[in-house]
């Protein structure tokens, strides 16, 4: 589950089964796309504060959105919930910003494996606040997954960097979005959301900017700030795409590649690799999200049986 700027909400319409090979292919280019952001963030924050690389990260989405108000006009602005919609974006500049702070410490595949508690935070808000029915199995899975993410983190050896914590807190972040999208998503369409979120959260982000504002004097810097930019950008319009022609319940475990692509990149580029025990906790995170997400198919398979 990427920390993105503007995570997707699950559109209203079902699309069509037809479509699943080609949401698994924008799915899976979304996943590398962000795991890319997130090594480039990594090496941005030893010359950058994370906020700038969060508001620059944020642009590409930001140019998007411009783009679609010319050739749609400001009706993808109307909302039926301004205040959700806000709340929305600074969730976003928030979690991006925490997660990019504790990047800046922890080695990339770690946060990343710790990020994937957000699921599992997002099925017991789901049950609590949405009153979304969840059976004994499920709830089991949740536990079990929370104790796979205290396995990775092992709190008071001194093991992980305590900067961790703040991706626990991203995650939560990031999981109340999820909620909040699902509040959205009967009335309000994907691009309208995705269009508030850009706006609201760059807007935040730009308050404490030029209090942290480096020019980059480099070509290097310049390059990575712009790919950085465009790469979230790609990650974005992919998710988005693979949601809209395909099952969710799908596409939904390739976002799992991440823990893949985040130690790959972190071997290749910053010569780290997770220890036995977070490769352990990370493969119980996995297995129960997976797990989670057949749940769920099984759910949504009934309910339209029940309407049948």
């Amino acid at each position: 589950m990427p920390i993105s700027p503007a995570a997707p909400i699950i559109p209203a319409q079902k699309p069509l089964r037809a479509d699943n090979g080609l949401g698994l292919m924008f799915m899976a280019i979304g996943m590398l796309s962000y795991s890319g952001v997130d090594a480039m963030a990594k090496l941005l924050t030893a010359d950058f504060h994370p906020i700038q690389i969060v508001w620059i990260r944020q642009s590409g989405l930001v140019l998007g959105v411009l783009v679609m108000l010319c050739l749609r006009g400001t009706a993808v602005l109307r909302t039926d919930h301004p205040r959700l919609q806000i709340v929305r974006g600074a969730l976003a500049a928030g979690s991006a910003t925490l997660f990019i702070f504790a990047v800046s410490y922890v080695p990339l595949a770690d946060a990343v494996a710790v990020s994937f508690v957000a699921p599992f935070i997002v099925t017991a808000l789901g049950a609590l606040i949405l009153r979304e029915p969840v059976g004994r199995r499920r709830w089991i899975a949740v536990i079990i997954g929370f104790m796979g993410t205290l396995i990775v983190v092992r709190p008071g050896l001194g093991v992980i960097h305590p900067a961790v914590m703040l991706v626990m807190l991203a995650a939560s972040m990031f999981a109340v979005r999820q909620i909040i999208s699902r509040m959205l998503s009967g009335g309000d369409r994907t691009s309208t959301t995705v269009a508030y979120t850009a706006l609201v959260s760059s807007a935040i982000l730009i308050l404490p900017l030029p209090f942290v504002w480096v020019t980059p004097s480099t070509g290097t810097q310049i390059s990575l700030l712009a790919a950085c930019a465009l790469a979230a950008a790609l990650g974005e319009i992919c998710v988005i795409k693979a949601m809209e022609v395909a099952q969710a319940v799908v596409v939904a475990p390739v976002q799992y590649s991440m823990l893949i692509w985040g130690t790959i990149l972190g071997y290749l580029v910053f010569g780290q690799l997770p220890d036995g025990w977070t490769l352990f906790g990370a493969s119980i995170i996995m297995s129960t999200g997976l797990y989670t997400l057949h749940r769920e198919r099984l759910a949504m398979r009934a309910r339209r049986m029940g309407r049948a």
